[in-house]
């Protein structure tokens, strides 16, 4: 009511001002606005435009609702936001606007709409600089090219729309075929390939690497099984039954030519440049391969990671250390510690990996975790793949200095997530459970946090007072390298695969892979599930490989850790962990208080929403809604 009435006064006051005569009144500028012709003559407004379309990307995948939530690599500790319906298959075309972690069809399209707007007037653009219009015309084709990316692996195909439509036109159109939508991206990755060639390398811009990179991806996908007609259908009754298989999958065709394309575009970039450390002959020592996982999940970008990772980063989401606009809502990517840390650190363990994605990490020798082995439930997180490490943090692990609050309760620096003897006959809860006297409501339901992507500068306490910077690797090398070690399997140059396979092992300490056959494919995924944990593959990969009923439909597996004091040992007070002084217990729980996880074909394509198909009455809908 306050806002009424003063809007009523500003309007009463406008009325009473003098008004000119002068006949140039109505020609005056908009004070807070910028015409289009002003736009498009200027190249650092053009340049801004441009900016707008990058802005779509929000915040990479550093939003507070993770991807990771809807496999199996993590659970979301706040229940609701849209999560359940997916993972519990519930959802349908009329539900799809509660869903805040898949980017939405109408979002999408906007974000095409700002790069239509921008390919149709810099051609028309007046300022006098071709370098800088041939970038700017470059970055908005390869961004086209990542929105529909974006619709084609979440939706499968969208209607194909190349220019800006104006308020009187005819919106309805249909859905192009899969294979035309494929077509199109395509061609734009072409044209930003040709007009970035050349052009510098700026962070958290596109460059000729990035649009080779969404080549080898866009083409990767396209041959997978998901996307093969005869293969989806024999794989699933939903997507058998569907009478428009050409807009999810090539009906048919050759399958080796799309391996073979996908392998010739990945390799391109491999002979182009180089990754982190990926020339070596033998593995690393755990210490170093620790800390070459590190330096490439953190980007070059922060206190602890090594500048040389940023030939890792062939795209990427940039962070400023400034609290401007991004620590408002949504947080993004400066906040993602806040986001996933310890509640003993007053963070909000959003996105905390459960059992599964723990027990994919290998021993250090190569061989596979198995809880039926002694000597692993006794230890399970000791001599494993050094990835684990720097990718969770579980109990006993070290980490940052606790806050001043909190410092009391745990001097040590130690992840507490476990329930400990205090040698009184009690039991102590760990400061960062869900029985804490810190902010319990906070505290992880998997007995575990993600450290990946969280910079671990004692500097930054509680993630809090003061910003990260870490990036997000929207493509990164390694990908393009697992892309090439995948379409060389499918096309039976298993020597190849391993070879490059074995160089991303090297890297963190690992031993070679040397299987064949089936054995090969599941090292491959393996692999590619832990390299590329949280950095939102595993929800595409176990979609287009159709596993996704047994991994992202597996019932939640989590952590209860418990400690008891040895025979004539002395409690510590405060607890710390210590193996000399407590013998500890590990056993995997199911979940049963958050979620309840199942899988439904039909969530192999998310759905249209129901106001866009009553927008659009050409739309049809995905199989199984």
């Amino acid at each position: 009511m306050k806002k009424e009435r003063l809007l009523i006064l500003g309007l009463l006051v406008v009325a009473m001002l003098p008004i000119s005569c002068k006949e140039d009144f109505l020609d005056t500028q908009p004070l807070d606005k910028i015409s289009a012709d002003a736009t498009w003559s200027d190249g650092a407004l053009s340049e801004a435009f441009v900016f707008n379309v990058y802005a779509s990307l929000g915040y990479g995948g550093f939003e507070e609702e993770s991807l990771a939530s809807l496999t199996d690599e993590a659970m979301f500790t706040h229940s609701g936001r849209g999560i359940n319906v997916i993972n519990e298959g519930t959802l349908s075309a009329a539900t799809t606007g509660n869903v805040n972690i898949i980017p939405q069809w109408n979002e999408l399209f906007s974000a095409v709409r700002k790069a239509n707007i921008a390919l149709q007037q810099l051609p028309e653009s007046t300022f006098d600089n071709a370098d800088l219009k041939d970038r700017l015309m470059g970055e908005s084709y390869f961004l086209r090219a990542y929105y529909y990316h974006q619709l084609m692996r979440y939706y499968g195909s969208a209607p194909l729309i190349d220019k800006p439509y104006d308020l009187n036109e005819d919106y309805s159109i249909a859905r192009g075929t899969y294979a035309e939508n494929v077509d199109f991206v395509l061609n734009d990755i072409e044209m930003a390939i040709t007009l970035l060639d050349g052009k510098d390398q700026t962070r958290g811009r596109a460059s000729k690497l990035s649009a080779m990179g969404l080549k080898s991806r866009v083409l990767l996908y396209a041959a997978s099984d998901l996307r093969d007609g005869p293969t989806a259908t024999s794989k699933s009754s939903v997507i058998s039954s569907y009478s428009n298989l050409d807009l999810v999958a090539y009906p048919s065709g050759d399958r080796d030519a799309r391996w073979t394309a996908a392998r010739t575009a990945s390799k391109e970039i491999l002979d182009m440049t180089s990754g982190y450390k990926l020339n070596l002959s033998a593995p690393v020592s755990a210490e170093e391969g620790f800390q070459n996982y590190l330096s490439v999940s953190m980007g070059g970008g922060s206190a602890i990671g090594d500048a040389a990772a940023n030939v890792e980063l062939l795209f990427e989401r940039t962070h400023s250390p400034l609290f401007t606009q991004e620590s408002n809502w949504p947080l993004g990517g400066i906040h993602q510690g806040i986001n996933n840390g310890p509640n003993g650190y007053h963070n909000w363990a959003g996105n905390t990996p459960i059992q599964q994605l723990v027990d994919d990490y290998q021993m250090m020798d190569g061989s596979d975790f198995d809880w039926e082995n002694p000597a692993h439930a006794a230890d399970p997180y000791a001599n494993r793949d050094p990835r684990l490490k720097a990718t969770i943090l579980y109990d006993g692990a070290d980490w940052k200095p606790r806050p001043d609050d909190v410092i009391a309760i745990d001097p040590n620096n130690q992840i507490q997530t476990g329930s400990y003897d205090d040698g009184k006959g009690e039991k102590i809860a760990g400061v960062d459970t869900r029985s804490s006297a810190i902010e319990n409501w906070n505290g992880s339901r998997t007995g575990y946090y993600v450290r990946k992507f969280i910079d671990a500068d004692p500097a930054i306490v509680d993630n809090q007072s003061s910003a990260q910077v870490i990036p997000w690797p929207f493509i990164r090398y390694t990908e393009i390298v697992l892309n090439y070690v995948e379409a060389s399997i499918a096309l039976g140059d298993e020597g190849e695969a391993r070879a490059w396979l074995n160089k991303i092992r090297y890297r963190v300490g690992m031993p070679e892979i040397t299987a064949s056959g089936d054995e090969l494919v599941e090292a491959y995924r393996n692999e590619r599930r832990v390299e590329l944990a949280y950095e939102e593959h595993r929800y595409h990969d176990a979609r287009r490989w159709m596993i996704a009923g047994e991994t992202l439909g597996r019932v939640i597996k989590t952590m209860k850790v418990e400690a008891t004091l040895k025979p004539g040992a002395t409690a510590h007070a405060p607890y710390k962990y210590d193996p000399a002084v407590y013998d500890y217990t590990y056993n995997v729980v199911d979940n049963t208080d958050n979620e309840t996880r199942t899988w439904d074909d039909k969530m192999y394509f998310m759905p249209i929403s129901r106001d866009e198909i009553n927008r659009n009455d050409l739309l049809t809908q995905n199989p199984g809604y």
